[in-house]
């Protein structure tokens, strides 16, 4: 049989593209600001993970031109071997203190820390008990790992310590879960979590991708929003590439645990390390996050206007707390279609279908950003309010 065979009879894209409603891959050709560039024509940005509005930022460009500078355009190898520099050091530094934790350590993505992480501390006697909702990166790194994995039902906490009292005794238990989810905006019961896990003798992982610069007073996450910093959660792990506005990943948490995924994690050991003009515009977004709160406050603002608007106008946006907006439209199809209409209105969305969400759960994913102004809110508004009505959705 030749494994080439179903490329040939994949055809739904090409449907989707003869329809013209393909929402994937557009090609933009501007920065990621609350304004784009889309094929000339201009749009504005509802569906980025910018959530600060730092990706256009003058500081954090003369940060990375600064950089650049000094090391040139990547580091040509391994961190492992001879792709490490003083930056990446003082970075992983200035991470776990943000976080609250001893040491840190910076991977090329978010989805490769994943994969790296969980794969090197799981073995094949272990059990990684996951949310369903859980990403897929996680998902991925079980797998890698051959533990064995158990999910539990989206923030269904008796479904968790059902799943935790049946594992046994002397097996090693993870549990790894969402500090906000990507897709529903809604947020983890870490509390309730942390105490199940404690009872269990189960070690913790929260990740804390979109939490990071958006929650909490400092900005500090997820866990500074359930003032859980004490020792509570085992390892943080996070992208670079929302409030950072840049790429990267990394973990934080116990030095000892740190330094074995350091030298045992194989996502780590055989990836070229972090460009350096990245390591610096995150080392500068954290910076920013520290001394500018008036852009989380600003984010929040936004989100509130926004969110108030869509449940005015009778849209269903589920259990969100962040400023992850989900408009649950129903079937893949009307979701492409509102997404069309949308776009046609010059309003960039994400529209997200089966599998990603649950059969008949499409929804289209809108995001708010700090630098986002009221006539941006308001035109959003207006928009989604006349593609829901000519749909039917309200």
């Amino acid at each position: 049989m030749d494994i080439f065979e179903k490329c040939k009879d994949f055809n739904e894209v090409k449907r989707m593209k003869r329809l013209g409603i393909y929402g994937y891959f557009q090609p933009i050709e501007s920065a990621q600001a609350p304004e784009i560039m889309l094929e000339g024509k201009k749009y504005i940005m509802a569906g980025s993970n910018n959530y600060l509005g730092l990706a256009d930022d003058k500081q954090m460009k003369q940060a990375g031109i600064d950089s650049f500078s000094k090391y040139g355009t990547g580091c040509a190898g391994s961190r492992f071997l001879n792709g490490n520099t003083i930056a990446h050091e003082q970075l992983e530094e200035k991470l776990a203190k943000f976080k609250k934790k001893e040491a840190g350590l910076i991977f090329s993505a978010g989805y490769q820390m994943n994969l790296g992480v969980v794969s090197c501390l799981l073995g094949k006697d272990d059990v990684a008990v996951v949310d369903k909702l859980d990403h897929a990166s996680i998902l991925d790194g079980v797998k890698l790992s051959g533990a064995q994995m158990r999910r539990y039902k989206h923030n269904d906490m008796k479904d968790l310590e059902r799943i935790l009292a049946s594992i046994d005794e002397d097996q090693g238990k993870l549990i790894i879960v969402d500090g906000v989810f990507s897709m529903e905006g809604d947020i983890c019961k870490l509390p309730e979590i942390a105490k199940l896990s404690k009872k269990y003798g189960a070690r913790l992982i929260v990740d804390d991708a979109h939490g990071t610069g958006v929650m909490g007073k400092n900005g500090r996450g997820t866990c500074e929003h359930f003032h859980l910093e004490n020792g509570e959660i085992d390892l943080v792990v996070g992208t670079c590439s929302k409030s950072f506005a840049s790429v990267g990943g990394f973990v934080v948490g116990k030095k000892d645990v740190i330094d074995y995924i350091r030298h045992m994690s194989r996502s780590m050991i055989f990836s070229a390390a972090l460009p350096p003009v990245n390591v610096a515009t995150i080392s500068k977004a954290l910076d920013i996050i520290k001394d500018d709160p008036k852009r989380r406050k600003q984010l929040w603002k936004n989100t509130k206007k926004l969110k108030r608007g869509f449940l005015k106008a009778g849209f269903y946006i589920g259990d969100t707390e962040t400023p992850i907006i989900p408009i649950i439209v129903g079937e893949n199809n009307t979701c492409f279609k509102m997404w069309k209409i949308l776009f046609e209105m010059g309003i960039f969305t994400n529209p997200v279908i089966t599998p990603a969400v649950p059969p008949g759960h499409a929804l289209i994913r809108v995001t708010m950003m700090a630098t986002h102004t009221d006539e941006h809110v308001d035109k959003i508004l207006k928009c989604f309010t006349k593609a829901g009505k000519e749909l039917g959705l309200i």
